[in-house]
């Protein structure tokens, strides 16, 4: 249960910052969002470092599935777009392979 938390809080973090470049880029906000979005992807970076694992590509992969689920519930909420039938198959599949790599036996 904690990794959840850990991904979770890791995924909002990486979120909120690549939403600071983007906005930057492409929404046309000033250039200081980018301090607070280099700040939220080192919290990313730091959070994931927390996962207790021997390796950290399984703690990567892992972490895919809760991104994409995290991505998809700030398309709906910040985004005001309602996630589809195929955005929705997508992430089943990806939770479930998250599932997988964090229940496996070792």
């Amino acid at each position: 249960m904690a990794a959840f938390a850990i991904y979770a809080l890791a995924a909002l973090a990486e979120i909120a910052g690549c939403f600071a470049f983007w906005a930057w880029l492409k929404l046309d906000k000033p250039m200081w969002w980018l301090l607070p979005g280099m700040a939220s992807l080192a919290l990313f970076a730091w959070l994931l470092s927390l996962i207790d694992t021997t390796a950290a590509g399984r703690a990567y992969a892992a972490y895919g599935g809760i991104y994409i689920a995290a991505s998809l519930a700030w398309l709906w909420t910040v985004e005001g777009v309602r996630p589809d039938r195929w955005d929705v198959s997508g992430v089943t599949l990806a939770i479930a392979g998250t599932a997988i790599i964090l229940a496996g036996p070792r």
